[in-house]
């Protein structure tokens, strides 16, 4: 089922899910600053959810109407527990559901999910009929790598498309090469190609290095694929999506005041996580200006919001 993808901009332009980063409270500032043309949350345990920690977990399925078109993304190897994750999505009233094929964390793969799958073409069949069984009406994609220790797009990309996804997104590098190398786009022209080839109804979407929509625009006339995932490009930069403003034409003041208002956002819709969280997106936000370095180095320092605005507004009125 396609429904939410015949309603959604071709080609796409969508927010790659990233653990503890493209949390509640970021993609609340992304929706404000910049709206991508589909959201993903954070990856969530299928395992967990069912088998011991939904209390935890379920926080990381919270989401703004704002959001909107939301996917919810899971990990796990076993079909029957992301069918029931895909119905819980459904009864979340998600507008999709995404299957993480490409996690190159160890912990996961041990579970013989995320990447591993990789090496499991007959257990991802069965993880996507099921997760398309209990999604219902909801549209079921796919994010996965091209290979594992080598490209193996070739084999591996037909195996998910015989399960009929409505999308499938590719992160243009292989399992073992994680993100030390450049993207292969040109592997995503070829998954475009197979695609066609397989009288596929699904669509591809490219994914990796991207860091600007101007870059996405340029990869799409490269490869012909329906849209490009963004990741990277979206640290410090919550304005990354708008066409009308971009982060390079903002003050420093302002840049600095949506970086406080983005920690508010974190403190207060997810006080259970913790503060350090914030940290990266610190080194990300200030940057390129006068200063810069030693805001940052006290901002590493800092423990609350409260802090960290206090900070920043001594740094504003030195400027």
């Amino acid at each position: 089922m396609k429904k939410m993808w015949n309603k959604v901009p071709s080609p796409a332009f969508v927010l790659a899910p990233m653990a503890d980063v493209t949390d509640a409270a970021f993609r609340k500032l992304i929706a404000k600053y910049g709206k991508p043309d589909v959201m993903w949350t954070e990856f969530v345990s299928a395992d967990g959810l069912f088998l011991g920690g939904r209390e935890h977990l379920i926080k990381d399925l919270e989401y703004g109407e704002e959001e909107r078109p939301i996917v919810a993304q899971f990990f796990s190897n076993k079909p029957e527990l992301m069918k029931r994750a895909a119905t819980l999505a459904r009864e979340l009233c998600f507008d999709g559901v995404d299957i993480n094929m490409g996690c190159p964390d160890r912990g996961i793969e041990r579970q013989g999910a995320g990447a591993a799958l990789i090496k499991n073409p007959a257990n991802a069949i069965e993880v996507i009929e099921a997760t398309k069984e209990g999604a219902g009406d909801l549209p079921v994609s796919v994010k996965t790598r091209i290979g594992y220790n080598k490209v193996e797009l070739d084999t591996w990309l037909p195996s998910i498309l015989s399960a009929k996804p409505a999308a499938v997104i590719i992160h243009a590098r292989t399992r073992k090469e994680m993100s030390k190398v450049p993207a292969q786009w040109t592997e995503v022209k070829r998954a475009v190609e197979m695609r066609d080839q397989n009288k596929s109804g699904a669509l591809i979407l490219g994914n990796g290095d991207i860091l600007s929509l101007k870059e996405a625009e340029e990869k799409v006339k490269e490869t012909n694929c329906d849209g490009v995932m963004i990741g990277k490009g979206v640290f410090g930069n919550p304005w990354l999506f708008n066409r009308e403003v971009q982060k390079e034409n903002l003050s420093t003041e302002e840049i600095l005041r949506v970086m406080v208002e983005h920690t508010k956002l974190f403190e207060e819709i997810l006080p259970e996580k913790n503060f350090a969280t914030m940290k990266k997106h610190y080194k990300a936000y200030v940057n390129d200006f006068d200063g810069a370095k030693e805001l940052r180095i006290r901002l590493m320092n800092a423990n609350s919001a409260e802090e960290v605005e206090k900070l920043t507004e001594e740094f504003i009125s030195t400027l």
